[in-house]
């Protein structure tokens, strides 16, 4: 009736070394190994004097960044975030504003007048966003942008790009990565609505290249205290290429032509005065309809020099505030390695290198970089649904600028002249 001390053991050992058992041990092992090798902490390169002031008021830059441990990779991280990513409940207040050539822009705010931090409107700081190549208001990463900033008091208005939004064009003019008019026009318009109140630019891939290419251009003109960037393609030639592989045209550049295609036809109408929308609408990838649509819209001689012009990487020492580019070193779109070898060290990201040594020499510029994730995609967590360390990088940035502008503006050696908001 009772088993003795030599059956116990005999029983245990062919339960533990069965095949399966085994297997599943071993794999079980190995997954938890190579997911304790994954959490790395992201290297923070900026100069002595931000980096303090980025670890005291952003502690996440010092923390691991542990990604979703079965989904860690670059890609499958991106095609994870677009299906199972939350959407906080936004409620807009839309504002459709003129250009100069007679086109319009839609902005969607959140005023959030419940504030208690900042009752009054008028000094109520602004976070405008800039979503990505084909995004508008109502993608995930903008609305959990938007709960960040909102839950410290602050007001948000959404950049959607001309045709974007649900509104329609009223000229035959478009967007791309190298034009700021639009951008411009838009700080413009909210500066003068709100004089008092500071505005912080977050610009997210294609709306992170506006940003800075828009810094760069206006310096200490350009009526904004700080900016923050998010998987921005530094160098768009490079980026082009690495979209062209033959996993990331399957994955991602084939969906984005798709979207820009849609785009197109909805305003074929007013589009069709200035291009051949039924060639265009041939390209099958983002190359081909910038070579044969964006490159042509605003005036270039080919996409080359559209794209060397789009490109802000080497526009960093241009810009007058503070600012910080976050990205991930293995991308969603191809493998990358980087080195911080002293002040020689260079990032390789998406096929293209970044020279760390030049954000090293600049007061105001730092530059987060993650060793995994994907693109607009850091996920956290065995249930990746809520905020992730992008969101929590975010709302800590954003919360640090306007908290702390004394501060930060001593640390980044800015003097009261040069920021003119």
């Amino acid at each position: 009736m009772f088993l003795t001390h030599a059956e116990v053991w005999r029983t245990y050992w062919e339960c533990v070394f069965t095949p399966y058992t085994v297997i599943i041990c071993s794999l079980t092992a190995a997954l938890y190994y190579l997911w304790g090798r994954k959490c790395q902490r992201p290297a923070l390169v900026c100069s002595e004097a931000f980096s303090a002031f980025l670890y005291k008021h952003c502690p996440v830059v010092a923390e691991r960044f542990s990604p979703t441990p079965w989904c860690w990779g670059g890609r499958l991280q991106t095609l994870v975030f677009a299906v199972l990513k939350s959407r906080p409940p936004v409620s807009y207040r839309n504002e459709l504003i003129r250009t100069v050539d007679g086109g319009q822009i839609s902005l969607d705010w959140l005023d959030n007048q419940a504030s208690v931090t900042y009752p009054e409107s008028s000094t109520r700081p602004t976070v405008l966003i800039l979503p990505g190549i084909t995004g508008n208001s109502q993608q995930s990463y903008v609305l959990h942008a938007i709960s960040q900033a909102t839950r410290h008091g602050y007001r948000c208005v959404v950049f959607n790009n001309r045709g974007l939004g649900g509104e329609e064009l009223l000229t035959p003019v478009t967007y791309c990565a190298a034009n700021t008019s639009d951008l411009e026009c838009v700080v413009q318009h909210v500066k003068g609505l709100y004089p008092s109140a500071p505005v912080l630019g977050a610009g997210v891939s294609l709306g992170g290249m506006v940003l800075l290419n828009y810094l760069a251009c206006k310096r200490t003109e350009s009526g904004l205290v700080a900016g923050i960037t998010i998987s921005v393609p530094w160098d768009a030639l490079k980026f082009s290429s690495s979209m062209e592989e033959p996993l990331n045209w399957l994955l991602f550049n084939r969906h984005i032509t798709k979207s820009l295609h849609q785009i197109l036809n909805r305003h074929r109408k007013i589009l069709e005065k200035v291009v051949d929308v039924d060639y265009v609408l041939k390209a099958r990838s983002i190359r081909e309809f910038d070579e044969r649509f964006t490159s042509l819209m605003f005036g270039y001689s080919s996409c080359m020099d559209y794209y060397r012009d789009a490109s802000p990487g080497k526009k960093l020492p241009n810009t007058a505030v503070p600012i910080l580019p976050y990205t991930v070193i293995v991308c969603s779109l191809t493998a990358a390695v980087y080195y911080l070898w002293g002040r020689e060290c260079q990032v390789s990201l998406c096929g293209q290198t970044f020279p760390v040594s030049v954000v090293q020499d600049l007061p105001n510029v730092a530059l987060v970089l993650t060793a995994h994730g994907g693109h607009i995609a850091f996920l956290q967590g065995f249930f990746p649904l809520g905020e992730s360390y992008m969101e929590r990088l975010f709302g800590q940035f954003v919360h640090a600028v306007f908290e702390h502008r004394e501060e930060m503006k001593q640390a980044c050696g800015i003097r009261e002249e040069q920021m003119k908001d």
